[in-house]
């Protein structure tokens, strides 16, 4: 702000409409001038205070809904990180200056996000466009009859379009819950490895939808070694729940009878073309050959993993990158890689869940996932994957879900 020359705080308080910025605890952070006028409220009454105990529903009339609607648009806003345009809604207001006194107004909400500098919400704008006076200015130009039938319309407009929305939520809510136990089912807890020590974890979003595309796999390999794989498919919901299930088996399958880690994903990258909706799905698959020391990898548009050294450094596996699946119109070999490894090395898999966040480059949620590998590098299995969730994902949940494979080597 300093380098713009603008001020930005004389900009709120100028800005030509009811403003206020609000905590993603709904507590009052600050309102322009015009929000204090249009509410009757003073600074003092305002800042600092939860917004419904400044403005409560009206407790004498059991209809009264209107800040109800407005906490759940706000909280939608605080977990999807994206704007929320409401529907007409009548907030009743009491007088400030006589308690129990409460006047019908009618207002046009708008609320969205500021994002801070990790790319997830950190205030929240609320704009409000107050109708109440255009409601009454008809009243007294009409005589009152048409104004009062268009209040009722927009009303009942308002309710039967909320009603709307939260048999929706509903409804997405059992698909949510749905796809998350048809995941669950299909991403079943490792069996042991040899003498090899491996954690797993999902973590899904916490937007009703966004969830149930990211998938993990482990299986032994003849000659003591061990695939590794993790995957991403583009979607959400039940569909990719059922096409990332479809990858999933198909990349375990191929890695059993290939060559290696590119070869199994050619197979999946042609397998990908007859399955709808496994298209830009991404994937990584990785060999770890225990008697030599050496682990072989092969990407398709995947996050690269990180092989965390015994000493602590990281070094990310990203040099055999490739497309994602189906991504290209002929069928060409994939590139693989080769790198050695000592005895206490952990290698680390993940999905862009645990490092991305909106707003940022990639290569700064790299460098936090290699500071916390680092911080825990003696760590065991189950103790570094509850702490990579712990602090690569913010407290209030991600947009994306998320999985993750921790290997000890």
């Amino acid at each position: 702000m300093k380098q713009s020359g603008i001020d930005y705080e004389a900009v709120f308080q100028a800005l030509p409409g009811s403003v206020a910025l609000l905590t993603t605890d709904l507590v009052f952070a600050d309102a322009n001038e015009d929000f204090l006028r249009m509410s009757g409220r003073t600074r003092e009454q305002v800042v600092g205070r939860y917004l419904f105990d400044v403005f409560p529903d009206n407790p004498g009339d059991p209809t009264a809904t209107g800040m109800r609607n407005l906490q759940a648009s706000l909280m939608r806003v605080v977990a999807d990180g994206e704007r929320d345009t409401m529907a007409l809604q009548r907030y009743d207001v009491e007088y400030p200056d006589r308690p129990g006194r409460w006047e019908k107004r009618y207002w046009s909400p708008v609320n969205a996000p500021v994002l801070g500098p990790d790319g997830e919400v950190a205030l929240l704008l609320h704009r409000v466009e107050e109708v109440t006076e255009l409601l009454r200015a008809r009243d007294r130009s009409d005589g009152g009859d048409r104004a009062r039938v268009l209040e009722a319309e927009l009303y009942t407009r308002a309710r039967e379009l909320q009603e709307v929305n939260e048999r929706l939520r509903r409804a997405h809510a059992r698909e949510r819950e749905v796809a998350l136990i048809l995941q669950a089912a299909m991403l079943p807890e490792p069996v042991a490895l040899a003498h090899h020590r491996a954690a797993v974890r999902y973590r899904p979003a916490v937007g009703t939808l966004n969830v149930c595309g990211d998938w993990y796999d482990l299986a032994e390999l003849p000659g003591d070694r061990i695939a590794v794989a993790v995957g991403d498919v583009v979607g959400h919901g039940l569909p990719a729940a059922g096409v990332m299930g479809q990858l999933r088996s198909a990349l375990s399958a191929a890695v059993r009878v290939a060559d290696g880690p590119a070869t199994a994903l050619e197979a999946l990258g042609l397998y990908s073309r007859d399955v709808e909706g496994a298209e830009s799905s991404t994937a990584v698959q990785a060999v770890v050959d225990c008697p030599n020391r050496t682990l072989t990898y092969s990407s398709a548009g995947h996050p690269p993993p990180a092989l965390l050294h015994a000493d602590g450094t990281v070094e990310f596996l990203d040099q055999a990158t490739d497309p994602p699946l189906g991504a290209r119109p002929e069928h060409t070999r994939r590139p693989e890689a080769e790198t050695a490894f000592t005895e206490g090395s952990t290698l680390v898999l993940y999905t862009d869940g645990l490092i991305e966040r909106r707003g940022e480059d990639i290569d700064t949620g790299l460098q936090r996932l290699a500071d916390c590998l680092t911080r825990h590098c003696s760590a065991d299995a189950e103790t570094l994957a509850d702490a990579l969730l712990a602090e690569m994902i913010p407290p209030a949940g991600n947009t994306d879900d998320t999985a993750l494979v921790i290997f000890r080597l």
